[in-house]
């Protein structure tokens, strides 16, 4: 597209579908030239504009907003989303983990990662950014994996936001006429301390110029000025429409341009809303000079279908899990487990983990994986070891269902070890006498002062992790109980032998101590018990406390056969430790099978837990008058799927509520509407209609994007809502943000209610799962018809009895031969009906067909 092209109009798709786009990110880690004190990353993603849409899922904000040394990205106005990495204190090479999965509209077009330097006092330095464009991240399905150099941030060229223009060219007996008329601007970058602009617009046409008037103190600006300019001798010119923001004292700041050639302008004058963008220059690369950033980045984007179409898919899926696992070699899991491996395997793991958790078959599935993984299995000792479909759907399983309990249980002790910061180490090679506190006044204790007072420590912490485990059989979710259960009889079956009795216990351990517990007390961040990283010291605790914990996951059986050996003061705790979990593991899987919460299920959490809670600054809109800034009450929130209830602490009896259900739209508001940072509104309609506003106040980014995701989650069913509001407040009888002085006049900014961040509260869905295991089978059916239909060598008949196939069908029965060979048949068929009424839907959307009932 032309730097003045129109942008393309966003497509209303039939009710009867929806698209989803989402992009799972990881930050890795950075590499950086200079010293700092702590790094953070800031993520940002923008989207395009969208001409003539009135769709509120698919409507966002511009770009990131201009980044003026030692300002952070974002402050005031940002993209339609950001989102800030925790803090690695005094390190050049910090190194995160941090996964977040975000769901964006379609027409996102950018997304960028700031590397930030911290500061204590004053505001936070940029160090420099990363930026990916849409069309960079889709280029390769497996995404962006790779370190990327840090770029210099330009101010120039961190423009945001939208410019109305409609253009004539008109003929009279003077000649060639350009006649412009600049209606109005939306989301501009705030240039200003105030968290707004002064915009102006200045009009080029060839070796002529003209500006409108400046609009002061708004990102909103409404000209409606109508500008002509004449043509000079000569070729065409294109036209260049530039915006900038005005200053008393200094050079003006660029806000964005548009431009359109000469042959735009000649065959289809622009009119309608143009996404404003930077100079054009070339991209400086810093050659590595301000460090580089390590991405992992994905994009997934698909359409779903109605539910109706994947009832065949879906009752596959049902069969296989419910019939005999050893000799399937032709259903859809199967054919899954045969084909994906690595970080595929993972993702296809979750979902297909939460399909069968919304059809109430999670145990079915976890057992079917289990009866293959055990069947295939020879050696006990490399029982679920490898990161095989089997393992990562268990794993998956555990973390969707289980973190509330995994929560109840380590948070207490968790929260103790960052709290008190006490110096633990017992590898003489680390050792650092300074660090611990002097016993007396003769000096630096010793090292085995030292270690005996870590040992101390140690065994504190780890007795209260201990004993948090192994009372927890009883709160422990009855799905998860259950899933051990079955574990624990597939295993014993497949090795009875008494010299392998351990085994069906080291099966659950090893999922339950190894692959959930032990990573969640080396990162607690990344399991949400804690918010920040911990620092140096409190991460090598963490560290020790989750070998120990691995250590007695195993049942203490490589106790002193590893490199590790100054671990041995802590082997008598571990062994005494192992028969209180062999017995916890006895209680966990004595659960009855009616306990099962099993049928079909839309959320993980029931509807009355809370999504949830905190402090926050809280105003409610008031008519009239000025909002000062005590308006601003401190109460405790708490956001369940049915209300958002409020109180002035979490013990506080009588409670205020908003109900859910009367939500239209969660929007952030802009930082000079009150001059506060980190402020979001809820815009609610009562029983006759009228909509009001509560302010909300947040400490930090992070805080307020995570409860703008929640509430637009929880209130994603409700009617009637709004595609636009005012990112602003009415004050001083005028909006902030477009200056309007009628209250009731229509937003001027569009609403976000499909950008949000996707975690394991999420909704279960089962036809946007299904969609996605539909494309992964799509991927493997070329090589299921020349394995099960154009094989020759696959002969069904009795006769061929004794006759060997190819592959694993070689040495199959005739009988199991002929039911691999339908099955493989009707799973080509589900697929290629599948791949009718998408075919029929893609027509629909571009009008080629006409709209009505598709499919047979």
């Amino acid at each position: 597209m032309g730097e003045g092209q129109l942008a393309a109009p966003q497509l209303t798709p039939p009710p009867s579908f929806s698209l989803c786009s989402c992009c799972p990110i990881t930050a890795f880690c950075v590499t950086a030239p200079k010293p700092t004190d702590g790094f953070s990353v800031c993520l940002q993603a923008a989207v395009s504009p969208s001409l003539g849409s009135e769709e509120p899922l698919s409507l966002g904000a511009g770009e990131p907003e201009g980044l003026p040394a030692g300002k952070r990205p974002g402050h005031g106005a940002a993209g339609i989303w950001e989102e800030g990495t925790a803090t690695v204190w005094r390190s050049l090479s910090p190194f995160w983990g941090e996964e977040y999965t975000v769901h964006l509209p379609l027409d996102f077009h950018q997304l960028a990662f700031y590397v930030l330097d911290e500061d204590t006092v004053g505001h936070d330095d940029v160090i420099g950014k990363v930026s990916l464009s849409r069309d960079a991240i889709a280029a390769d399905p497996r995404g962006i994996d790779s370190w990327i150099n840090l770029s210099r941030v330009d101010p120039d060229a961190e423009v945001q936001g939208e410019i109305c223009l409609a253009v004539q060219m008109l003929e009279d007996a003077l000649g060639r006429c350009l006649r412009c008329h600049v209606l109005q601007a939306r989301d501009l970058a705030p240039r200003d301390i105030s968290g707004t602009s002064d915009p102006f617009a200045r009009v080029f046409w060839g070796s002529q110029s003209v500006e409108t008037s400046t609009i002061k103190k708004t990102r909103f600006p409404r000209w409606d000025e109508v500008l002509e300019l004449r043509a000079a001798p000569g070729a065409p010119s294109p036209l260049r429409v530039e915006l900038w923001d005005w200053d008393m004292v200094g050079k003006n700041d660029f806000l964005g341009m548009v431009e359109f050639p000469p042959q735009v302008l000649q065959q289809k004058p622009p009119n309608g809303w143009f996404r404003l963008r930077p100079f054009p220059r070339a991209e400086e690369d810093s050659g590595g000079s301000l460090g580089a950033l390590r991405l992992k980045v994905r994009l997934t984007e698909d359409r779903v279908l109605p539910s109706r179409y994947y009832r065949p898919l879906s009752e596959l899926l049902a069969t296989a899990v419910l019939g005999p696992a050893e000799e399937d070699a032709a259903s859809p899991l199967a054919v899954l487990e045969e084909l994906t491996s690595g970080d595929c395997r993972q993702d296809l793991a979750t979902r297909l983990v939460k399909l069968f958790l919304g059809q109430g078959l999670a145990g079915p599935f976890l057992d079917y994986l289990t009866r293959r993984e055990v069947a295939r299995t020879t050696d006990p000792n490399t029982l679920f070891r490898s990161n095989s479909l089997a393992s990562k759907s268990m794993e998956q399983f555990m973390k969707l269902v289980g973190m509330p309990y995994l929560h109840e249980v380590l948070q207490p002790v968790i929260s103790r070890v960052f709290e008190e910061k006490k110096y633990m180490e017992l590898d003489p090679c680390k050792m650092e006498l300074g660090r611990t506190r002097r016993i007396s006044f003769k000096g630096t204790p010793s090292e085995e002062h030292v270690r005996e007072a870590s040992l101390g420590l140690l065994t504190g912490y780890l007795g209260a992790i201990v004993d948090a485990i192994v009372g927890s059989a009883g709160r422990c979710p009855a799905v998860m109980r259950l899933a051990f259960k079955q574990l624990h009889q597939r295993v014993e079956e497949r090795f009875p032998q008494t010299e392998h009795k351990d085994v069906k216990y080291l099966a659950i351990s090893g999922f339950l101590f190894l692959r959930f517990f032990a990573p969640a007390i080396l990162t607690p961040k990344l399991f949400d018990l804690r918010d920040q990283h911990a620092d140096p010291q409190t991460s090598r605790s963490l560290l020790l406390l989750a070998k120990a914990v691995q250590s007695i996951g195993n049942l203490g059986q490589q106790l002193g056969q590893g490199k590790e050996v100054w671990m041995a003061p802590l082997h008598p705790f571990l062994l005494r430790s192992v028969s209180r979990v062999r017995d916890f593991l006895d209680r966990l899987v004595d659960v009855d099978e009616e306990e099962e919460a099993g049928g079909p299920a839309r959320a993980l959490i029931p509807r009355s837990a809370t999504v949830r809670e905190g402090y926050l600054l809280k105003r409610k809109e008031e008519p009239g008058g000025l909002a000062p800034r005590f308006a601003f009450k401190k109460r405790y929130f708490r956001l369940s799927a049915d209300a958002l209830s409020y109180a002035k602490s979490p013990e506080w009896q009588t409670r205020s509520s908003i109900p859910v259900s009367h939500i239209r739209a969660v929007e952030r508001v802009d930082e000079g509407a009150f001059q506060l940072p980190h402020m979001m509104q809820v815009v609610t309609q009562d029983g006759v209609g009228a909509l009001h506003t509560t302010y909300l106040q947040c400490k930090n980014v992070n805080e307020l994007s995570q409860w703008l995701s929640a509430l637009r989650k929880a209130s994603a069913s409700n009617p009637d809502k709004l595609a636009a509001c005012h990112p602003g407040a009415f004050r001083s009888a005028r909006w902030t943000c477009c200056l309007r002085a009628e209250r009731s006049a229509a937003g001027c900014s569009r609403t976000h209610a499909a950008v949000t961040l996707g975690d394991w509260r999420d909704p279960l869905d089962p036809d946007a799962e299904t969609q996605m295991v539909y494309r992964q089978l799509l991927l493997g059916r070329d090589q299921l018809r020349r394995k099960f239909l154009e094989n020759s060598s696959v002969d069904t008949t009795p006769e061929a009895g004794t006759a060997k196939g190819s592959g694993s069908l070689e040495g199959a029965c005739p009988d199991a031969l002929a039911r691999q060979k339908a099955a493989a048949a009707r799973l080509l068929e589900v697929l290629a009906d599948l791949d009718r009424a998408h075919e029929e839907f893609q027509q629909q959307e571009e009008g080629t067909v006409a709209p009505g009932p598709l499919g047979p």
